[in-house]
């Protein structure tokens, strides 16, 4: 426990604006020690990949005991700070996912994302039922004795079809402090690339902002710069892989 404590805080630490964590998501046991060997300061999941990897697809396909497995087999190969992508926590109604939330901590993870897009639906939940089921992981992570690192995230950028991203920027807002006074500890926004619009959200609310960086498509430090305290790359590891993969076998069976 002491160690997991000490994972916690230390995780939390590395989410500085201006100096953000930058993570290299990881899949399984394997991809997360070749990340962590590669130099991370911590590991982190992405629930597309996880699922991927395993044959299912993303939003929840992947059945939560088989979720939970992986984590806990990352968290043994690594000795690394390990933070789980929970998509919507497994559930709906709070309670649940506070139970929920106690068995991916009884995993070793000490930090989660959690989002608020409705998962297998459309649209986003709405802000008070979100802010209620993260105060429920917080109290799963107070009754372990875990300061687990909360990353809310929001899909206010990241929906079909949605409003210019400036126009969505109150909304972002509104939703970054309801998570913060729940317990959240970070705001994860996917889909938001804006430098302007990430400064802003970084400046006008008080919790280190999580940017998703594809590829290369914008510079780690112009994303530093604009105030981001974490950048995270989804997908695009598990994708890199793949395809190198499949290459090789081309070559190898053509």
């Amino acid at each position: 426990m002491v160690n997991r404590t000490g994972k916690a805080t230390e995780f939390a630490k590395l989410h500085v604006k201006g100096t953000p964590l930058v993570l290299y998501n990881a899949w399984d046991a394997g991809s997360a020690k070749a990340v962590a060997d590669g130099g991370a300061m911590a590991i982190a999941t992405g629930s597309w990949s996880v699922a991927a990897a395993q044959g299912f697809a993303d939003g929840q396909a992947l059945p939560l005991d088989l979720l939970l497995q992986t984590a806990g087999q990352i968290v043994r190969a690594v000795d690394l700070p390990v933070s789980v992508d929970f998509e919507g926590g497994y559930a709906t109604e709070a309670k649940e996912v506070g139970q929920n939330a106690a068995r991916l901590l009884d995993s070793g993870a000490i930090g989660l994302n959690f989002e608020d897009r409705i998962v297998g639906g459309d649209g986003l939940h709405p802000v008070a039922d979100q802010a209620r089921k993260i105060a429920a992981i917080r109290a799963a992570a107070e009754t372990a004795g875990v300061p687990l690192f909360i990353n809310a995230r929001s899909d206010v950028f990241f929906q079909k079809n949605s409003a210019p991203h400036a126009d969505l920027m109150d909304e972002a807002l509104t939703r970054a402090k309801a998570y913060a006074d729940a317990g959240a500890n970070g705001i994860f926004v996917p889909g938001l690339s804006d430098l302007g619009l990430i400064k802003e959200l970084s400046d006008s609310q008080a919790l280190p902002v999580n940017i998703m960086r594809m590829g290369d498509s914008t510079d780690i430090g112009d994303l530093a710069s604009a105030g981001a305290a974490r950048i995270s790359h989804g997908p695009g590891p598990y994708i890199a892989a793949m395809e190198a993969l499949s290459k090789a076998a081309v070559q190898l069976y053509q």
